[in-house]
């Protein structure tokens, strides 16, 4: 092999390492924020861990970057399993997705549309009567 290819294969190797590395840094903030985000809204987080599930490119600050959606498995009482994902911009959070906590089942029928209401985005329904299907 001659000198200029023997530079382009140790050149290609260096660049296959550096993004390797790259990459595990970016997967341990990863899994760092996982971790603060399931203490801060009361859930364990399963396994320990972060998967890179797809990467996108975003435009950012007038920027074109690529950001990385990692899913990981939480728990909210410990007897389930739930997916979630977060979505790493750079070093920084750009979006979360955690389920809502589950309302207790030995609730009264109006704590629990009230714990629903104030859980999630669930507004209850309730049956109207026949006068609000009146035409005016």
């Amino acid at each position: 092999m001659s000198d200029p290819s023997n530079l382009m294969l140790l050149l290609a190797l260096v660049a296959i390492v550096g993004l390797w590395l790259k990459l595990s840094a970016a997967r341990e903030r990863a899994v760092l924020e996982a971790r603060r985000l399931c203490q801060q809204h009361g859930l364990q987080l399963l396994d320990e861990t972060v998967g890179l599930r797809r990467v996108r490119l975003r435009r950012a600050n007038g920027l074109l970057r690529a950001e990385r959606c990692y899913g990981f498995e939480v728990s909210l009482d410990g007897h389930d399993r739930v997916s979630a994902h977060l979505w790493m911009l750079g070093n920084t959070l750009a979006g979360l997705s955690l389920p809502a906590a589950k309302p207790s089942a030995t609730l009264a029928a109006d704590d629990l549309s009230t714990a629903v209401a104030t859980v999630s985005n669930v507004i209850p329904l309730r049956p109207s009567s026949r006068s609000d299907h009146r035409l005016h």
